[in-house]
């Protein structure tokens, strides 16, 4: 993403990655840009003022509550992250924004996210919530059960929330197997799914147009803000997805009907 809240760990990781699957360079940037154009929509056009970001990461350019609250200045914006790091950088970030905050919390498990003190103090269940789950999902193993964790969270809401995802997919078994293998030989992780798979954690919502699709392909803008420079070292991997995509983001926003 080109911002400065990161270590030597995060950079090896980050030129690894690149180096065995070049296009999630480009991939990755596109989710972060997808992340702006949902939230904005779903602030100033669906009227949201409620949002619960999962596995939000480390603060970057055109966090959740900028865009929100620049269209929703009242809006109420809960980061969920399993790091402590992030944290403690997202309430140095927050120290004067009353209406947003951080929790350390699993997204694997819902029931203790929803009964959090600090979540509960921002968040109105009898009012419309946006749920945003960017990127996030493949995170998480079969074991995890991430399709009844969303339903989870998603009961929890009333009619008129929303729901943005993203969630790594491939129709190629082969190049989706060998990026989760990529994944798991650097730590925890979930894999790579079947679009079918990502259709199915969705039933019974209402897609907002264009729908499920390649997440460069959801509204796009190209008057929107611009993300923070390629670092040097990953360079050489700009526009690297334009020879093809194996693997691809796909989501949307969906209401609760």
């Amino acid at each position: 993403m080109g911002g400065k809240d990161n270590f030597e760990v995060d950079r090896q990781a980050a030129l690894l990655l690149a180096r065995t699957s070049p296009e999630m360079l480009d991939v990755a940037r596109e989710n972060r840009l997808f992340l702006y154009r949902a939230v904005r929509y779903l602030a100033r056009d669906a009227g949201i003022r409620q949002f619960i970001d999962m596995g939000s990461g480390m603060p970057t350019r055109n966090n959740v509550h900028q865009v929100a609250q620049e269209f929703q200045p009242d809006a109420s914006v809960v980061y969920v992250d399993i790091d402590p790091i992030v944290l403690t950088h997202g309430r140095a970030l927050l120290a004067d924004n009353d209406t947003t905050t951080v929790i350390t919390a699993d997204m694997a498990q819902p029931e203790e996210i929803l009964a959090h003190e600090d979540l509960r103090s921002l968040i109105d269940f009898d009012q419309p919530v946006a749920l945003l789950y960017f990127s996030v999902l493949h995170c998480l193993p079969d074991s995890a059960d991430p399709g009844g964790v969303l339903r989870t969270m998603l009961d929890a809401v009333p009619s008129g929330s929303h729901l943005a995802v993203s969630h790594l997919c491939s129709d190629d078994v082969a190049a989706g197997d060998a990026f989760t293998e990529e994944m798991l030989a650097l730590g925890p992780w979930g894999r790579v799914r079947r679009p079918e798979e990502l259709h199915a954690f969705v039933a019974g919502l209402e897609p907002v147009d264009p729908g499920i699709v390649d997440v460069s392909q959801w509204r796009p803008d190209p008057d929107q803000p611009p993300l923070s420079p390629v670092p040097a070292p990953l360079r050489p991997y700009v526009g690297r997805a334009a020879e093809g995509k194996k693997i691809w983001e796909l989501g949307g926003v969906l209401r609760k009907p």
